[in-house]
């Protein structure tokens, strides 16, 4: 079963990042997000009364009106992972994005993972940030013609520290 997040999923959410990871620094990123109020959302993926993944959209900066969001990060049980729990995270994620009035989505990921969600490197290349250029910088528009234009991005601060 797929959720949003809830207070209560925090420390098991902590738990699930670091061990997906295999260290603290993208559940520290998970705080600082919240911390800074630039969560759009959380969901998790729970199997029974546990969280077995979690997955975070945060609010980017862009230098138009439109929201744009940033996916990161994605995270699943180790034990659990190659089972469909991340799969099924993105593809609920993306959808509550457009819901939430997101035209575009970008991530710093995988190369062979996220393309298989529609994720591309071409897609970002007309997007200015501190990550253009890397091959794992791809982005989803969910609304069209929301990257045909140059544009500038900007993460929260939580990405810096």
């Amino acid at each position: 079963m797929i959720r949003f997040a809830r207070a209560a999923d925090h420390a098991a959410i902590a738990e699930v990042v670091e061990a997906a990871f295999g260290q603290p620094d993208e559940a520290r990123l998970v705080e600082r997000l919240r911390e800074g109020g630039d969560v759009l959302f959380e969901l998790v993926s729970v199997d029974g009364d546990a969280v077995a993944g979690h997955i975070l959209f945060s609010r980017l900066y862009a230098d138009r009106a439109e929201l744009f969001a940033a996916l990161a990060p994605l995270a699943v049980r180790p034990g659990l992972q190659r089972t469909g729990v991340g799969k099924a995270l993105v593809e609920k994620a993306l959808d509550h994005a457009r819901e939430f009035g997101a035209h575009g989505v970008i991530v710093l990921g995988h190369p062979d993972y996220y393309p298989k969600f529609g994720f591309a490197a071409e897609t970002a290349a007309s997007i200015r940030s501190p990550y253009s250029g890397n091959p794992a910088f791809m982005a989803i528009a969910l609304e069209k013609g929301a990257f045909d234009s140059p544009m500038t991005v900007a993460y929260p601060d939580a990405f810096s520290n």
